[in-house]
């Protein structure tokens, strides 16, 4: 028989994962091959140019582009502080005197007797990698950065917005049916990573704001409330950059729906851990999935392979993705072989999903996503 497989969420409680963490830029990396490093540490540090700034010095000092050399106080590559001379002229009489200064704090970049300008620039931005993660290093890419091994807890959600954070892990509400309403969100959950249940609202979002929380990691939101938070509606771009306050991570879709059992059990036995989560997402080719990792003490086995899996199999814990079943959880009870007509007209390949309540249903097997992990 054909395998079928579809992808889909890890959430597993042991695992080694790689992160490569790599500068936009080329830059010096601050660490080596078998440091152990934590996710708010600095591994590699770049310097970004400072934002140059024109002055037409011929035009100020009412002068010809190629006599400007003559009235300079500070010359190509000097250092310079806001309001510094820049240049000057030399009248007869002192009431006459025109003095150029500088409007930054920085260098004289440039000075051109062609056009009379002179270019300031400001000194540079120094952008700091983090290791995001609490681990190992285990591969130096020169100039650019590092790569990271983890043994850790690892959920994966299904959709998210917000960059890379971290924070320890609370878990706000006691069922993973339970609603995270505002009288969940306490003060001393700023800079935390707080878990609710099955949906989350916008007074929610606005409280977690306001008190300051790292990220939420709830079931599921209403897209409307998401294109309320974020002010705009969100295309098939990548996600992670989003300046909204927090990172938020939704591990089963849009709309009202419990978070997995397996995944609330998972987080709640991780209460009170360090968490390292983002939010990034792309659902099309390179698929990336909004992640929380949760490290683990203990020897990392230096290795990532995973077993590579047949196929579906009997047993396998899976969700639907597609109306009218969206959400539900359920396991493989049967694998018909041959290909079944479905309401469309489209023969395709079926499985049975047995869910909780014994009740049974036929679903494209390109409808369900493997719940992943062990």
């Amino acid at each position: 028989m054909a395998h079928s497989y579809t992808p889909g969420l890890t959430v597993t409680d042991s695992t080694v994962i790689r992160r490569r963490r790599i500068l936009p830029l080329p830059g010096t990396v601050l660490v080596k091959v078998g440091d152990r490093v934590r996710s708010n540490q600095p591994v590699a540090r770049a310097e970004l140019p400072g934002k140059v700034y024109p002055l037409n010095l011929a035009n100020q000092l009412g002068v010809a582009p190629n006599e400007i050399t003559e009235y300079l106080i500070k010359k190509g590559g000097d250092a310079v502080q806001k309001d510094d001379i820049l240049a000057e002229n030399k009248p007869l009489f002192k009431w006459l005197k025109t003095e150029i200064r500088s409007p930054i704090t920085g260098t004289v970049e440039s000075v051109s007797t062609v056009t009379g300008q002179v270019l300031l620039r400001e000194p540079p931005r120094v952008l700091e990698l983090l290791g995001y993660v609490d681990g190992a290093v285990v591969e130096i890419h020169p100039q650019q950065g590092v790569t990271i091994e983890c043994l850790c807890s690892l959920v994966q959600g299904i959709f998210g917005i917000g960059g890379e954070t971290y924070g320890e892990l609370v878990m706000a509400v006691a069922a993973p049916d339970e609603a995270l309403t505002p009288a969940h969100v306490k003060p001393d959950m700023k800079g935390k990573i707080v878990v609710g249940g099955s949906f989350l609202p916008a007074d929610t979002m606005v409280k977690a704001k306001e008190v300051g929380v790292a990220g939420l990691v709830v079931g599921g939101i209403h897209d409307k409330d998401l294109r309320a938070l974020l002010g705009y509606d969100l295309g098939v771009a990548i996600t992670g950059a989003e300046q909204v306050g927090f990172t938020l991570i939704l591990t089963e879709g849009f709309g009202t729906i419990p978070m997995a059992q397996k995944t609330f059990a998972l987080l709640s036995a991780h209460a009170g851990a360090k968490a390292s989560i983002s939010g990034a997402t792309q659902i099309r080719a390179g698929v990336i999935r909004p992640e929380i990792i949760i490290p683990r003490t203990g020897t990392q086995t230096g290795s990532i392979t995973q077993p590579q899996r047949a196929g579906i199999r009997l047993g396998d814990p899976v969700r639907i993705i597609r109306d009218p079943l969206f959400g539900k959880i359920g396991e493989v009870s049967a694998l018909p072989p041959d290909l079944t007509k479905i309401p469309t007209e489209s023969e395709v390949r079926v499985l049975e999903v047995r869910f909780s309540d014994g009740q049974v249903a036929v679903i494209p097997r390109t409808n369900i996503e493997v719940i992943e992990g062990t």
